[in-house]
């Protein structure tokens, strides 16, 4: 089974442990490493190959469900921006990396890609570390970021 489609068939189960929470699109979840806290990934349900895939409708509801998480991350984290990345290349299912990027980053690593940090010996997410943020971020996104 396909990467995304597996995390996705997990999510639906109640069986991803980086499972943020349901959207309207899809549903958000954290990034398997942390480097960047807050790294957070939106996968559509159902699974399609890309966004061009998508009807107008659908296609909106996803691009706003990626806003949303990088405004809840914004709020959750001390990033000073978001990275949005659609890329499919690896994996040939729609999914969006949300990269919070912050002010102490390493000065050789804050202006490039996030694929520049070594993504192999990064701190994988683990609930005991990260699952207070994953819980921040589910509420916020629950009661929209503004409230």
């Amino acid at each position: 089974m396909p990467l995304i489609t597996e995390r996705v068939a997990l999510a639906r189960n109640g069986a991803n442990d980086k499972a943020i929470c349901r959207m309207p699109s899809g549903c958000s979840v954290m990034g398997d490493v942390q480097f960047l806290p807050g790294y957070c990934l939106l996968l559509p349900d159902p699974v399609v190959a890309s966004l061009n895939d998508l009807d107008a409708e659908a296609r909106t509801a996803y691009l706003l469900d990626m806003a949303r998480i990088g405004d809840a991350v914004l709020k959750a984290t001390d990033a000073l921006r978001m990275n949005y990345e659609i890329l499919g290349n690896a994996e040939p299912e729609l999914h969006c990396h949300i990269f919070p990027r912050c002010a102490a980053e390493p000065d050789d690593k804050r202006r490039m890609p996030a694929w520049f940090y070594d993504w192999k010996t990064a701190t994988p997410y683990a609930e005991e570390h990260h699952g207070d943020l994953r819980k921040q971020l589910a509420a916020l996104l629950i009661a929209g970021v503004d409230a």
